[in-house]
């Protein structure tokens, strides 16, 4: 039989694992190292936890979380810039059309609506194309544990929904003030 240096005991043998109250921790500790000791005198007496050593194996999945969380963030900001940017510009390129269409009896929901629509395609688009590479990307990275969950079509209808929330918050404030602009200027703009 293989043994570790230093040890008289098997290697089978060399890390017992045992359950102590948690309220008599040093105790049971001084008591195993005595036991041990008195088996095995010339092994050191060494131990560690299991939920430390399992809170260990997800550290680095925590940090790779915190990171994704803070990516994710920075990048839905610079989007919404984005957006902000080209709503304010196609509102600006066809104020003399939501002049006219409200010279013409439109209303103000359906002004809004005109605006909206455009980018509402887009984003529905983006979710089309992101969602099997976000599948299988998932798919991935969950097969690399030994428990794992399954993916729903939930998560993604969820992250769909809360696409065009912020999307529509982010395209409104450009939509409701061309809207309510007063036609008499939209149609003198230049």
């Amino acid at each position: 039989m293989k043994t570790r240096p230093g040890c008289t005991m098997p290697e089978i043998y060399a890390y017992p694992s045992m359950r102590v109250v948690p309220s008599h921790i040093k105790e049971s500790l001084d008591h195993i190292k005595t036991v041990l000791a008195r088996f095995n005198p010339k092994s050191p007496f060494s131990y560690n936890f299991l939920d430390d050593r399992i809170a260990a194996l997800y550290r680095n999945e925590a940090r790779m979380m915190q990171m994704f969380s803070y990516f994710s963030i920075f990048a839905i900001f610079i989007s919404c810039l984005g957006l902000f940017g080209l709503a304010s510009f196609t509102a600006t390129r066809r104020t003399k059309e939501i002049g006219v269409r409200k010279v013409l009896g439109a209303s103000f929901s359906n002004t809004v609506a005109l605006l909206s629509r455009e980018f509402i395609k887009w984003v529905l688009l983006a979710n089309i194309i992101a969602w099997p590479i976000a599948f299988f990307a998932m798919k991935d990275w969950l097969n690399d544990f030994a428990y794992r969950v399954n993916i729903s079509w939930m998560e993604f209808v969820m992250a769909a929904v809360l696409t065009f929330v912020i999307s529509v918050l982010t395209i409104s404030y450009q939509s409701i003030k061309a809207a309510a602009a007063n036609p008499i200027d939209s149609l003198r703009y230049e």
